[in-house]
């Protein structure tokens, strides 16, 4: 379909080819974290330049995961650029970008606590100091939604609407994460996976101590705008996250 693309200016081609590096790099970071299994997951970076967005494409294993393998969809989920079928969780992808305009990057995983936790129908709740720093509050749980169209992407956007969190658990599914940018949902992906773990541990171990929520706001407050070197966003070098 290389005349979809072919109707966008220079300016947007340059990025497509840009970001289809770093979409498929990104994926490297799912296995090694252990987030994924064989095909599972994905993750999609929008262009700043156009209303377009970078994702997996469905069924690919991820060593095959090349910059020429990522495909290209418009913010309705219709295919623009690539010679394979879209991840299956395009339409939900498109919804998000659709309808929080401040997302640039979006990860799915069946990483194994989180993937339990949404498998209760059960939030996260805020009992470490890194939740509060990361994501201002519990992990909540999204409605349980089929694959196929938008609905999971409504399920997502209603629910972190209503939350400072940038991951929501899909009842019965999985963890999705957002960001601004494809590194920054991966990150987010990588610390829900953690907290899940962790948290999971705690209350085999006993009753979990509550967080009051005055201190998580001036946790979340401190992580987010003083914490770092002036931008706590990770960084993505040739070994990997950072």
């Amino acid at each position: 379909m290389v005349e979809g693309l072919a109707a966008y200016g220079v300016e947007v081609r340059e990025e497509v080819e840009r970001v289809r590096e770093v979409v498929a790099r990104l994926h490297a970071e799912l296995p090694r974290w252990g987030l994924v299994v064989w095909t599972a997951g994905n993750i999609s970076q929008r262009l700043t330049t156009a209303d377009l967005f970078v994702i997996k494409p469905s069924g690919v294993t991820y060593d095959a995961l090349t910059p020429e393998a990522m495909v290209v969809c418009d913010l309705d989920g219709v295919l623009v650029d690539g010679d394979r079928s879209p991840s299956s969780d395009t339409a939900a992808h498109a919804y998000v970008y659709k309808h929080m305009p401040h997302v640039g990057g979006v990860v799915h995983t069946h990483s194994t606590y989180a993937t339990a936790w949404s498998a209760r129908a059960e939030e996260i709740p805020c009992v470490l100091t890194m939740m509060a720093d990361e994501f201002g509050g519990p992990i909540p749980i999204g409605p349980f939604a089929l694959i196929g169209d938008d609905s999971i992407g409504r399920g997502i956007v209603e629910t972190l609407r209503a939350s400072r969190s940038r991951a929501v658990l899909m009842q019965n599914h999985g963890p999705f994460t957002i960001g601004r940018d494809g590194l920054d949902a991966v990150k987010a992906a990588v610390m829900v996976e953690e907290v899940a773990r962790t948290v999971h541990v705690a209350r085999e171990l006993g009753p979990l101590v509550p967080i009051p929520q005055r201190d998580i706001d001036s946790l979340y407050a401190r992580y987010q705008h003083v914490y770092g070197q002036g931008d706590s966003a990770p960084v993505l070098t040739e070994e990997g996250l950072a």
